[in-house]
This record gives structure tokens, C-alpha cells and sequence, in this order.
């Protein structure tokens, strides 16, 4: 069953309160509600692309509860242990993942965290010599680096700055020229977050302006940008119209996931509010989507005061299970993206990879629910 348009629309912004008090002749009952819908098992008969974010971190956070099968681990300058690293490629073939996407910041306005992103991603190329596993980049913008503003000061308003933007990309494409580098449709594959903080007067000139340099360095690209979590697909034309390729959402599974009608109704709000996204956003804005799905969430790791809603690990993967169909019933037919978030974010308690706790299995599930 599929709501109607308008419903959809509304669960874009705010879930609707959908257990307030009955009247004493209401005969309703929860089942009667509008996405009490069932998430069916989609069939695999071609397997899907799927990617994770690798997260790279100093120090395994003192308070995540569980226990990584590697052990706990650190990445001192970004340096994370070739035997670490080759146990998560190992793990990654396991799950059928197809590429990590690797952050990098500015190195121009952010060399510190540059440099750390760098050692990340160098550990990752060390290990792989002989895996063959893909890898792709997802640049962090950061208006605060740049100092630019939403109603102040634009990107292309200082030249200087501009140019900087342009040569983050431009230091990269070396590794864009990887044997192993995750293209689609013989494009590199590249990921922009925080694409919607990217204050331009003149967003379509910049990212035209950023794929005639990439083009001039001999790499055409599939450039997706992110948007954030639970926001309308029409709040950012500006942004994403005459840009982008596709857009994909923060993880509904983490930001925002503090109402309790979302949290109840999960994978059923996440597919009404992707259907209408990607339906949007490919008619008004002709670009793709890419769904992203998280196998867990928990706030209280970083926020022990937080006594809201936690998308925790009790289920036996039950409801990640179900988010993987949501995502393959909102993946775009042709390219087949999917994004899973995260590989190794154990601070967020949204990794992928396997814990003392509950072992392989959801390496198993995203095989199974993503490959043929």
C-alpha cells in the first residue's frame, strides 16, 4: 500500500502525532492508521551497489558498550592498523559491499584534518593492494572553514576562496586515477556532504566551473550531494538544480530520529519520505536519488542525558532488514546505488562491522538483502 501525496509531503517535515487520545465511540486502532503498511521482502535478481561510509576517528570512544571482533582500535594521525584495515576489507567483501567512501576535508582552509583524512584513506590503499576493493570520496564541506554564510558572505562572491574550493578536488585527483577508484557509468564516483550549506550566489556556475577542472584533469564525474536528514526535497533547489547528479539524505536513522512517531513508524515514514524525494527531485530537478540506510543508532553514547528513542540492536536485525527493502524500493532502477551509514561508526552505534556482541550478522544480512 502507497499513502497518498499529500501524506507523503507532510512526513518530509514532521511526522503527524498519530497516538493522541481517542474518543470514547473511536473504533480505530493502530492497524487503521494510514502506514500500517506491511515492508515486503524485494527479491535481489540484480544486485545492487552498495557503498558504506568509513569513519575515520583518534580514539575508540571509551563509552561505545560493545566490542569491536578486531578489538578496539585507534588511528593515531589517521594511521589505522594495516591488520585492522585488512580485517575490514575482509569484512566488506563479506557484506557485499561494493566501496567505502572515504572523507576528506579542505586542505586549503582545514590542513590538520586533511592531513588526518589523508593517512585514513593511504591505510586503506596500503592494505588493498591485492583485494581489489573500491573506494570512493565524499568531500566535507564546511561553510565554517570557508567562513561563508547563509544571508553573509558567498562562496563565489571571493575569489580567492573560490579557488581554493576547486583545488580540494583538484589535490585529490590523483586518487581519482586509482585502479580501484568507484565509477558509475565510467564517472568517478564522488560525494559531497553538507551540500545544502554550500552558500553560492550562483550554485550551477560553481559546480559547472568544478567539473570543467575535474575534465581538464581527464575525469568526468557522477557527483551526488547530500541533504540534510527529514528535510523536503524542495528547500534547496538553488543548491542541488544544474549541479548534482543525485542527492542522497543524512541517515533518517540518526539526525532527527528523536520523535517518537518516526521512531515507531521507521521504515515506513523513511519510504514515504523517499518516494517523494527521489519523484521530485528527478521531475523538477532531473537528478537521481540514492537511499541511505544505518543498521543501528544510539545517541546515548555521546549524550548520556538522552531518554528519547534508540534504534538499538535487540531484534535480531529485523528492522535493518526491513530498512534494506526500503532502500531497494527507492533505489534509482539503473544505477542501483545504496548507501549504508556507517561501516565503523561506533561512536553513533551505526557500524556495520562485526562486534563481540552480535558477530557477522549484519555483514549476512546486507549480503543477502543486496546480492544475488
Amino acid at each position: 500500500m502507497k499513502s497518498l501525496s499529500f501524506i507523503k509531503f507532510s512526513l518530509l517535515i514532521a511526522v503527524p502525532v498519530f497516538f493522541s487520545c481517542k474518543k470514547s465511540n473511536d473504533t480505530s486502532s493502530p492497524s487503521d492508521n494510514i502506514l500500517a503498511y506491511k515492508i515486503n521482502e524485494i527479491k535481489v535478481d540484480t544486485s545492487y551497489t552498495v557503498g558504506a561510509f568509513y569513519n575515520g576517528f583518534g580514539t575508540f570512544n571509551a563509552a561505545v558498550p560493545e566490542a569491536p571482533v578486531v578489538g578496539k582500535y585507534n588511528m593515531p594521525n589517521g594511521v589505522v592498523n594495516p591488520a585492522v584495515m585488512t580485517a575490514h576489507i575482509a569484512d566488506a567483501a563479506q557484506a557485499g559491499l561494493d566501496y567505502f567512501v572515504f572523507t576528506f576535508r579542505s586542505a586549503n582552509r582545514d590542513l590538520n584534518n586533511y592531513k588526518f583524512d589523508s593517512a585514513v584513506v593511504a591505510s586503506f590503499l596500503n592494505a588493498n593492494a591485492s583485494a581489489n576493493m573500491k573506494f570512493a570520496l565524499a568531500y566535507n564541506w564546511s561553510s565554517g572553514s570557508y567562513a561563508v554564510t547563509q544571508t553573509g558572505a558567498q562562496l563565489d562572491a571571493d575569489a580567492a576562496k573560490l579557488e581554493q574550493f576547486f583545488q580540494d578536488f583538484q589535490r585529490v585527483a590523483p586518487l581519482f586515477a586509482n585502479s580501484n577508484y568507484m565509477k558509475v557509468n565510467g564517472k568517478i564516483l564522488l560525494y559531497i556532504k553538507q551540500a545544502q550549506d554550500i552558500f553560492a550566489n550562483n550554485n550551477a556556475a560553481v559546480y559547472a566551473t568544478l567539473r570543467d577542472r575535474l575534465n581538464t584533469l581527464g575525469f568526468q564525474a557522477y557527483i551526488v550531494g547530500m541533504q540534510n536528514a527529514w528535510t523536503p526535497p524542495a528547500r534547496y533547489p538553488f543548491r542541488f538544480q544544474n549541479c548534482v547528479d543525485a542527492v542522497y539524505h543524512q541517515s533518517l536513522s540518526g539526525a532527527g530520529l528523536t520523535d517518537w512517531d518516526r521512531y515507531y513508524l521507521l521504515p515506513q515514514t523513511m519510504d514515504q519520505n523517499w518516494e517523494y524525494s527521489r519523484q521530485y527531485f528527478k521531475t523538477n530537478y532531473s537528478v537521481d536519488y540514492v537511499p541511505n540506510i544505518s543498521p543501528a543508532y544510539n545517541y546515548t553514547i555521546t549524550n548520556t542525558t538522552y531518554n528519547g528513542p534508540v534504534y538499538a540492536r535487540s531484534d535480531s536485525a529485523a528492522l535493518y532488514k526491513q530498512l534494506c527493502n526500503v532502500a531497494k524500493m527507492n533505489a534509482n532502477p539503473v544505477t542501483r546505488l545504496v548507501l549504508i551509514d556507517s561501516f565503523n561508526d561506533w561512536a553513533g552505534g551505526s557500524q556495520l562491522e562485526p562486534a563481540a556482541s552480535y558477530g557477522e550478522l549484519y555483514l549476512n544480512v546486507t549480503r543477502s538483502e543486496f546480492k544475488k
